[in-house]
């Protein structure tokens, strides 16, 4: 193993740690999507029953994603639920005042996910994503 992550695996599993860069493109893909899929069936009605079957697709991805980078920054995965709570009360712009302590959220997890590095080395999670291990 290289300690790459692979697409699939990135998207639908959430064991593991992944680098930066693959987490943030993947992150913006599947926002583009739900943007994209907002956009297009947006007064329809079979939003109402697409939906039922979209966004659950959506937030497991989103999940498994998120987890793979707090794992990389040694953090537990289950910070995802709150981070996709927040995307999911701010969707698509905050509103109102309430809203406001959820768009912390996603400023502190824009920071420490997009922009701090991973741990160096290995973690309770997995090898560095950036650094595997040499063969032995």
């Amino acid at each position: 193993m290289n300690g790459q992550v692979g697409v699939s695996e990135l998207f639908l599993s959430a064991n593991g740690r992944a680098a930066r860069l693959p987490s943030v493109i993947a992150a913006a893909v599947l926002l583009t999507a739900a943007a994209l899929y907002e956009t297009l069936v947006e007064g329809m009605l079979p939003r109402l029953v697409t939906g039922w079957f979209v966004y659950p697709v959506l937030i497991y991805c989103g999940a498994c994603v998120l987890s793979k980078r707090l794992h990389d920054r040694g953090r537990s995965g289950w910070w995802a639920a709150l981070i996709l709570l927040s995307i999911v009360a701010c969707w698509p712009h905050p509103i109102g005042f309430f809203d406001f302590p959820f768009f912390l959220v996603l400023v502190w997890a824009g920071v420490e996910l997009a922009i701090l590095p991973g741990e160096p080395g290995a973690n309770r999670y997995g090898a560095n994503p950036l650094r595997p291990l040499a063969p032995a």
